[in-house]
């Protein structure tokens, strides 16, 4: 932010800042000025970084795979569970519309997903960002099928110039169940619990992470340190 903008509303504020109200010197000025525009550009960041993954869960929740793709930097990825990482707007365009059947809905398909409780981390320098959130999907087709999805995220964001993107989308997939009997009837997954689709669509690198899905107790490892002690969780990883 423009340090002359910052400065002169820094004088419009009641509360002030200290060195402004007792004259500081113009380099102690300088350097608050500072301060403040990394903290601004902290909280700009974070609030942009939300509000990207929330327009990546609406168009996904009607099948706008092409909207979805555009929120990806140029060399973004993504990877779903063992599916693999697919690398680029176009190989995630036709991953997504591979997973979704099409572009768009089909009459009776439900596709709804509930992102929920954001952790996000920016960097020092406020132009790249990671972020941990809950993904809760409702799923399936009228009279035919349903499915409750349940995932973890660990995102990577970068300022692109001026415009926030998705570096890189890494969905931990919990469980798929039927919404019949829900997770308490599931079956262990097979070894390969690949998706139909990427066997059909091979990824471009193999999955970052072997783990495997409910009723195993796998634990998507944390970007962020804990905000009492500081220290980041190093427990057993899948």
């Amino acid at each position: 932010m423009n340090r002359k903008l910052i400065a002169a509303l820094l004088c419009l504020l009641p509360w002030s800042v200290p060195a402004v109200a007792a004259g500081a010197s113009p380099t102690a000025l300088a350097t608050e000025i500072d301060r403040l525009g990394a903290e601004v550009a902290q909280l700009e960041g974070t609030r942009a970084v939300k509000k990207l993954q929330r327009a990546f869960g609406y168009y996904a929740d009607r099948g706008l795979w092409q909207e979805v793709s555009d929120l990806f930097a140029d060399d973004g990825t993504i990877e779903f569970g063992m599916d693999g990482v697919y690398v680029g707007k176009a190989r995630i365009h036709e991953y997504l519309k591979r997973v979704g059947g099409q572009e768009g809905l089909r009459y009776g398909q439900l596709n709804e997903y509930v992102t929920l409780q954001p952790v996000v981390t920016m960097s020092a320098d406020g132009r790249s960002a990671r972020a941990r959130w809950r993904d809760i999907g409702m799923l399936g087709d009228f009279q035919k099928d349903a499915y409750w999805r349940d995932g973890i995220y660990e995102n990577d964001y970068v300022l692109d110039g001026s415009v926030w993107k998705i570096r890189s989308v890494h969905l931990y997939v919990n469980f798929l169940a039927n919404y019949e009997g829900g997770w308490s009837r599931m079956k262990p997954a097979e070894a390969d619990w690949r998706s139909p689709v990427a066997r059909a669509f091979p990824p471009d690198r193999p999955p970052t992470r072997a783990y495997r899905p409910f009723p195993e107790a796998q634990l998507p490892p944390f970007h962020y340190a804990n905000p009492v002690t500081g220290k980041v969780y190093a427990g057993k990883q899948p």
